[in-house]
C-alpha cells in the first residue's frame, strides 16, 4: 500500500476536515470520559490499536468545559488505551508538545487514509513509478521522504476529500473548494520534483519531474 503524506500533513492545510466536516463513515475511534495530562491522553475502554490508529494520524478533542476543542496530532500509540498526542509541530522529530490537561473529553479520530492512498496511487502512475508498471526500473519504495512529497499528497488528498464532501446532501458550497484544490494539485504535479533511492542507502540516484514525459520506442 503507498501513502505518500499521512493525516497530519492534510491538517496543517485544512484542520477543519478533522472538525465538522470530518467523514462520518471514516471515524477509526471515538468515545466520552477521556483524560488529557500533559502529552497523554488516556481513554479507558478504547482499543487504539484494534482500530488501526498510527503516530501520524489526527485527534479531535473536545473537553467539557470548552478549554479543548479542536484536532490534534497523534505522535504516538502507547497501548490500546493511551496515545502521545501533540500540538500541530513544524517538526515531526520535534518532541511533542502538551495540549494543555483536563478530564471528560470527548474524542474522536477519523482518517483521510482511503483518499491518500488513492492520490498516492495517481501521484506514482503520473510519475511512471508504480509496481508493476512496463516503464521504469524503481518501484514507489525507491521515493525519498520529504516536505514537498508530503505537500502535494496532502493537496490531492485534500481535493479528493472535498470531492466526496461536495457530492453529499448540501454540498453545493464545497464544490468550489473541491475545484480550487483540484486545479492547486494539477500545477503542483506539473512542477514537482521527487528524488529518487534506487539502491536503498537513503541518498537520490535520480530525480523524476512531473513536468517531463516519457518517450517509449515500439
Amino acid at each position: 500500500m503507498v501513502r505518500l503524506c499521512n493525516d497530519i500533513d492534510i491538517l496543517k492545510i485544512e484542520p477543519a476536515l478533522f472538525g465538522e466536516l470530518h467523514p462520518a463513515n471514516q471515524v477509526l475511534a471515538a468515545g466520552t470520559g477521556g483524560e488529557l495530562a500533559g502529552t497523554t491522553f488516556e481513554a479507558s475502554g478504547a482499543n487504539f490499536v484494534s482500530a488501526g490508529v498510527e503516530a501520524g494520524d489526527c485527534v479531535y478533542l473536545k473537553s467539557a468545559d470548552g478549554v479543548l476543542d479542536g484536532a490534534y496530532e497523534i505522535a504516538a500509540v502507547d497501548s490500546a488505551t493511551q496515545l502521545c498526542v501533540s500540538v500541530l509541530r513544524g517538526d515531526s522529530e520535534s518532541d511533542p508538545i502538551s495540549p494543555g490537561g483536563g478530564s471528560d473529553i470527548t474524542h474522536r479520530i477519523s482518517t483521510f487514509k482511503p483518499q491518500i492512498t488513492e492520490v498516492s496511487l495517481r501521484l506514482v502512475e503520473y510519475l511512471w513509478i508504480k509496481p508493476g508498471q512496463t516503464i521504469g526500473d524503481v518501484s514507489a519504495d525507491a521515493i525519498l521522504d520529504s516536505d514537498e512529497v508530503h505537500q502535494l499528497g496532502a493537496m490531492g488528498t485534500i481535493a479528493a476529500a472535498y470531492r466526496m464532501l461536495a457530492s453529499g446532501a448540501g454540498g453545493e458550497n464545497l464544490k468550489e473548494k473541491w475545484q480550487h484544490y483540484e486545479q492547486l494539485f494539477g500545477k503542483w504535479m506539473e512542477r514537482c520534483r521527487v528524488a529518487i533511492d534506487k539502491d536503498g542507502d537513503g541518498v537520490a540516484d535520480s530525480v523524476r519531474f512531473g513536468g517531463c514525459g516519457w518517450l517509449i520506442r515500439d
